[in-house]
This record gives C-alpha cells, structure tokens and sequence, in this order.
C-alpha cells in the first residue's frame, strides 16, 4: 500500500474517532482510565531521563566553555534553552513514541485480531471513537505537564551536576537560567508537546486498528507505529519551529 492510500486511511479514521460521541459519561470514565495508564505512568521514565539529560547537558557545556572569556552564567542559559526549546517537547516525545505508541498499537491491534473491535461494530458502537478518543484526549491533556516536569527536573539536574562536578558556582547557575529569559519559549514548548502527542496517539491506533492477522502482524504493527511517530514528531518539529519561532 502506497503512502497516499495510507494518508487517506488515516484521515479518513480520525473522522470516525471524533464524531460526536454517543454517550458522554463513558468517554470520560475511559479519558480518566487513559490518563492514568498513559500518563502518570510515564512520569518516572521522564523524569529519570530528564534528570540526567539535564546533568549532562551542564557537564558538556562547562567543558566545552573553559576558556576564561566566557562567563559561567552560560553555562546555565545553555541548559535552560536547551532543555526549553528541543529536549523537553520534541526529544521527551521520542522517547514516549516508544513507550506509548507501542502500547496503543499493541492493545488496540489485540483488540481487531481476536475480534473484539469486530464484536463493538456488531452491536452498534462506533469502536474508532470509543477506544481511540479517550486516548487522544488524554495524552494531549497530559503530555504539556510532563513536558513541565521534564523542563524543571531537567534544570534541577543540571545544577545539582553543575554543584557536585565543582565547574561552577550555584548563584553562576541561578543567575544564568534567569538571564534573558523569554516566557514565550515554555508556551513554544508546551504547544508542541501537544500536538506531538496527538501524532504518537492518532498515529498509533491508526496502525493497531487496521492490524490484521495475529501476534506477529501485531508485532509488526507496533514497531511501525513507533517508527513512524518518530518520523512524524522529526517532521513536524522543523515544521513547527519555522511557524512558532520565525
């Protein structure tokens, strides 16, 4: 199958996932389900990464900027732009295209090829809308709060590594982070954040939902699904930079 033919696929399943649910109540209790499952577990995975993504991204500057000419405050700035502008939105959603999107492409591709979907179809249910909604609307309700803690966890790891290496002072640090700060940058990253969680999501389900055959093709469809959400977040992060920051 082409790509097109796949694009139109796509597309034409996000018209079915958000039509207008039937009832209201059970989409929540599922959107509350979801947020837990694909949410709050992926808080420890960010912020063990973030912590130390945040360390080394301190320790390689520092060393990278020795000379006496350049003031340690750099040091810091380097490290919140860093982790403001690519880590915590773009590289954080690398990371969690491998652990959601393979666990939505796994449930969701069970789901069709022992029949469950088939059976949700049979008594009326729109299966698209009802099992891949909730998962949408979730993950793009919580992907900015873990983009926050990866940004703050990030910049604690940096100073705490900034501290214990001895390379520069904590008020170098603070005073760096602080220096020409632009707020707009956290809504920069935010924004992005949500919609590369919407690309992991709807990316994801689309492959689970049109799996077919068994466990192998189940397999299959997971490691495509975490490929190319990882090639979508890439794209569109060019995309979005040149439409946010220019």
């Amino acid at each position: 199958m082409n790509l097109l033919q796949h694009i139109g696929k796509y597309f034409i399943l996000l018209t079915h996932v958000f039509s207008k649910p039937e009832k209201l109540k059970i989409y929540y209790k599922e959107t509350i389900k979801e947020i837990d499952k694909l949410g709050l577990n992926s808080i420890w995975i960010v912020v063990i990464i973030s912590f130390f993504m945040g360390a080394v991204i301190t320790m390689q500057t520092a060393y990278n900027t020795e000379n006496p000419i350049y003031p340690k405050y750099l040091i810091g700035l380097t490290a919140r732009d860093t982790l403001l502008l690519e880590f915590s939105s773009t590289i954080v959603a690398l990371i969690l295209a491998g652990k959601i999107g393979s666990n939505i492409a796994s449930e969701i591709g069970t789901m069709r090829v022992t029949e469950q979907i088939d059976a949700l179809e049979i008594m009326g249910v729109n299966s698209a809308s009802f099992l891949i909604l909730p998962k949408v609307v979730a993950t793009i309700f919580f992907s900015p709060f873990l983009c926050l803690l990866s940004m703050f966890i990030g910049i604690m790891g940096g100073w705490i590594a900034g501290i214990a290496t001895g390379v520069m002072t904590s008020q170098d640090y603070i005073y760096g982070i602080q220096y020409a700060f632009i707020p707009y940058y956290i809504v920069y990253a935010l924004i992005k954040s949500a919609f590369f969680a919407f690309l992991i999501t709807s990316i994801s389900s689309y492959h689970g939902y049109y799996s077919y055959g068994g466990s192998l093709e189940v397999g299959q469809s997971s490691t495509k699904a975490v490929v190319h959400s990882s090639i979508s977040i890439l794209l569109f992060n060019v995309i979005l930079t040149q439409l946010l920051l220019s």
